[in-house]
């Protein structure tokens, strides 16, 4: 028995049918030509030998006597069958029809009585440009179990870096012999909650330290500072009169609602070489190139379906907590929040916004980040977190509270190789994350291969044009890659890469665009990937 954190457990207290609370990815598989199969057959006999390697798949909750305290993991044997499940899709369905089924499976929460996690194979999609045959898996695991590094770190035991699968070493897994008794399981939860109190006593002294000298910095107006000059430097004028801030409440927009029971998917992939070299003639990490883009998808979508706030939108964006190779199936993360200069209409004044805007929140984390706690004593929070969770809801406090963040913006290292599954190869992994009460927005990036691929979440209800917002995203790109360089190219980065010919994806010529998700029923744009509806 493992008791389970306090972060952990409480994406568990959150959880309500309007808050499902697993995220995912919807990934796209080219068979090899010689494949007769059932894919979903093979890949139940290729999870079962890959059990041993990932804890996270075989084990379910334990509640604790009267749910005073955080359940805990105990050893499953998943059923195969119940958890690896095949839907037929109508012939010949493509992007659309995928990003669609999605946003049906998404709302569905995963039961409680078995271990956390779902795969949905996804049969009858049109063929590969070469009449290649292809599958779609959608997958589910809920939040309690893993963050997104953790997540990454259990597709690396599934997946494989060619089409053969390598082989797997037996090994005996622990097997737990009968029921815990009630006894045994408060013993261990009080022993749990102690262990938390003495770790929170002994941290404490140097939080107060680290939160003194980040209040004495923010006092002397360094990060104002900070952000000035960075705003004076980009944007190649003088500094604003008021500095780039993270700290404030956001406007409220139609995404800080109380959200419904229903979801909204759309997919898009841009080309990871052109991205890094855009955001390297402005001086710009990834992140920050990230940021820019999605800045410039939202500014144009509240331009066009209004109003745009007057204020800049603000996005939270998680942070990771983990050390170096830590790949622990459990939540090390944090949220902080960065303004994305929404309110500006010129692009290079928006950069220069969002860059500050990013240095300003770097430079206040980077003191906090090892303090912020993972684990808590979790004494009654329980009824207390899932009281105040219904209230929440039903109430729709959402509408009356003022927002704090307008979305959520993650980004989620990922594999630059091709891998496969059961023989199969991945062309595409788009995100499939988590709306809540209050903000009705998601998108997660997670890089793969040679591009970025962006999965867009939203509620149905509040944001219902999810495909329209992900072309836009593709629009801001172009937009950021039009932009004149405003920086020296980074120091350490490697030459770029010759242009390839883009390849081709896949499609009748009568449409005009293709997402990387299929590449089989449209024709591919030169830079970024998108799904014509």
């Amino acid at each position: 028995m493992r008791q389970l954190s306090g972060l952990d457990a409480s994406f568990l207290y959150l959880e309500t049918a309007e808050m499902p609370m697993h995220v995912g990815a919807l990934s796209v598989y080219e068979l090899p030509r010689e494949h007769r199969g059932d894919f979903a057959t093979e890949l139940r006999a290729h999870i079962a030998s890959r059990l041993p390697l990932v804890p996270a798949l075989r084990r379910k909750l334990a509640w604790m006597p009267l749910n005073l305290a955080a359940p805990a993991w105990v050893d499953a044997e998943p059923d195969l069958e119940e958890h690896i499940v095949a839907i037929r899709m109508p012939p010949d369905s493509g992007v659309a029809e995928l990003e669609k089924r999605v946003g049906e499976l998404h709302p569905v929460l995963l039961d409680r009585s078995r271990p956390l996690w779902k795969f949905h194979v996804f049969d009858g999609l049109a063929p590969g440009p070469e009449g290649g045959k292809r599958v779609a898996v959608y997958s589910q695991l809920h939040h309690a179990a893993v963050d997104g590094q953790a997540a990454v770190a259990l597709a690396q035991a599934i997946l494989d870096l060619g089409p053969q699968p390598r082989t797997i070493e037996a090994r005996a897994t622990r097997r737990r012999k009968g029921q815990l008794g009630t006894t045994a399981m408060l013993r261990g939860a009080l022993a749990h909650q102690l262990e938390q109190l003495g770790s929170l006593v002994k941290a404490l002294p140097a939080a107060v330290g680290a939160l003194s000298q980040v209040t004495a910095r923010s006092a002397g107006g360094s990060l104002a500072e900070t952000g000035a000059a960075l705003w004076a430097r980009l944007s190649g004028g003088a500094a604003p009169k008021k500095s780039v801030s993270n700290l404030g409440l956001a406007p409220r927009t139609r995404l800080n609602t109380t959200i419904s029971d229903t979801r909204a998917f759309a997919t898009v992939s841009l080309p990871l070489a052109e991205l890094n070299t855009a955001r390297r003639r402005q001086g710009a990490s990834l992140n920050d190139a990230l940021l820019f883009v999605i800045s410039g998808a939202l500014r144009r979508h509240f331009v066009k379906h209004g109003p745009l706030p007057r204020k800049s939108l603000v996005a939270a964006v998680p942070i990771s907590l983990r050390a170096k190779g830590d790949t622990a199936a459990n939540n090390q993360a944090s949220m902080s929040l960065i303004s994305l200069g929404t309110h500006l209409a010129d692009p290079a004044r928006r950069l220069a916004h969002v860059l500050a805007a990013s240095a300003a929140m770097k430079a206040t984390i980077g003191s906090v980040k090892n303090l912020l706690p993972t684990d808590f004593p979790s004494m009654g929070v329980p009824w207390l977190m899932e009281a105040l969770t219904a209230v929440y809801g039903r109430a729709g406090m959402a509408d009356r509270i003022p927002p704090v963040a307008n979305l959520v913006v993650s980004n989620v290292p990922g594999s630059t190789v091709p891998l496969f599954m059961a023989g199969a190869k991945m062309l595409s992994n788009h995100p499939a994350s988590i709306v809540v009460h209050g903000v009705a927005l998601n998108v997660t990036v997670q890089s793969y291969d040679e591009s970025l691929d962006v999965g867009v979440m939203a509620c149905a209800r509040a944001m219902p044009e999810v495909a329209e917002f992900a072309a836009q995203i593709e629009t801001a790109f172009e937009e950021f890659k039009g932009l004149p360089a405003s920086a020296p190219a980074e120091a350490a980065a490697p030459p770029a890469k010759k242009a390839a010919a883009p390849r081709r994806k896949a499609a009748p010529a009568k449409k005009k665009s293709v997402s990387k998700a299929t590449r089989t029923p449209r024709a591919a744009a030169p830079t970024a990937k998108r799904a014509s509806r």
